[in-house]
């Protein structure tokens, strides 16, 4: 397992290193400490940093997306998303549903050699804590990157006819759903942090929630990353 030393985790997030060892101090970081040094799983960290990405401002989760700039040419969703990695709508009613139709949906991209592999990573991935967020959106994914079961990285888009529970906060129902299968953990922080970009966009989901095919689907999603770019 990679670890992390002090300075190296605070480049990583994007934080002062003092700021890193207080979170640290106060238990809110996972670490451990080596011959009295912190010492940070790389893995723990992403996982940490993924449940509060929505906590950060736009400023922060560019600064995120810069610090792991990787191979995927701008612009980055429109390049890892495609016309046939939508499902508008996903036919499933149940958790475990969803994430079967995300796979069979991901599979079409011929870069998925290990469709069983991927679908049992992000099973446990949300055994670990529910990839739901507040606002009726689910970003399932592997925990850590698979190099063998993937060809590249890819995003898959699916919209239930109708809310689900899916774990979110206070029982909220989920019916946005976006798989998200990267090859190294560069590409992975930096695909979920432009994502939590669009998101947090004043209208995009109710826009998601409007469109009636996958092409106009892909269409938002390309315009809405064309615009964040721009500005």
């Amino acid at each position: 397992m990679e670890t992390l030393d002090i300075a190296q985790a605070a480049a990583y997030l994007r934080r002062d290193a003092r700021e890193v060892g207080r979170l640290a101090d106060r238990g809110v970081l996972p670490g451990r400490k080596v011959g009295g040094q912190w010492r940070f799983a790389r893995a723990e960290i992403n996982h940490w940093l993924e449940e509060r990405l929505h906590e950060h401002s736009e400023e922060h989760l560019a600064e995120l997306e810069e610090a792991h700039a990787g191979e995927v040419p701008e612009p980055l969703l429109t390049n890892l998303l495609n016309e046939s990695l939508i499902a508008v709508p996903l036919v499933a009613n149940t958790k475990p549903a969803v994430l079967r139709g995300l796979v069979k949906l991901a599979e079409g991209s011929w870069q998925v050699y290990d469709p069983d592999a991927i679908r049992e990573a992000i099973e446990q991935r949300e055994e670990m804590g529910s990839t739901a967020l507040a606002w009726g959106v689910a970003i399932p994914h592997p925990h850590r990157p698979l190099t063998a079961a993937l060809g590249d990285s890819l995003v898959a888009f699916g919209r239930t006819a109708r809310g689900i529970p899916f774990g979110a906060e206070r029982g909220g129902l989920t019916d946005l759903f976006f798989l998200v299968c990267c090859t190294d953990d560069r590409t992975h922080l930096r695909v979920m942090a432009r994502l939590t970009r669009l998101l947090l966009r004043p209208g995009f989901t109710d826009a998601l929630r409007s469109v009636e095919t996958a092409g106009e689907a892909y269409e938002l999603f390309s315009a809405a990353e064309r615009e964040l770019l721009e500005t």
